[in-house]
C-alpha cells in the first residue's frame, strides 16, 4: 500500500518518521519471522529513502552495527532472491550513512 504512487505522499511522510522508525526497529526483533520479515518490507523503504530527515540518520548510524549483525543473519524460509537482492541494499545503504551527509 506505501509503494502504490497514489500514496507517495503519505509513504514519504512515513518514512520521515523518527517513531515509525523505532516501532519498525522493534518489530524486526519479534519472535515471530512473518511478522519480521513484513517488518523488513516497510524498513527497507526507511533506508532506501533518499532524503532521510536528519534525526533517521542519526537513528540508522547509532543502531548501525546492530543492524547490520542482525541483517547478516537475516534468512526467509526458503530462498528468494528478490529478498536477498533488498537485504544487500539495506545493508549497503546503512553502511554508507554519515551523520553530515543528511544535515
Amino acid at each position: 500500500m506505501l509503494l502504490d504512487r497514489s500514496n507517495s505522499g503519505v509513504m514519504m511522510r512515513y518514512v520521515s518518521s523518527k517513531d515509525n522508525l523505532r516501532i519498525l526497529m522493534n518489530l524486526l526483533r519479534e519472535s515471530s519471522k512473518n511478522i519480521q520479515l513484513e517488518a523488513f518490507h516497510v524498513f527497507k523503504l526507511f533506508a532506501a529513502n533518499q532524503s532521510k530527515p536528519p534525526e533517521i540518520v542519526s537513528i540508522l548510524i547509532a543502531n548501525r552495527s546492530k543492524l547490520l549483525r542482525f541483517f547478516a543473519d537475516f534468512k526467509t524460509e526458503k530462498e528468494d532472491e528478490q529478498f536477498e537482492a533488498d537485504k544487500a541494499q539495506v545493508v549497503k545503504e546503512i553502511t554508507v550513512l554519515q551523520q553530515t551527509d543528511r544535515q
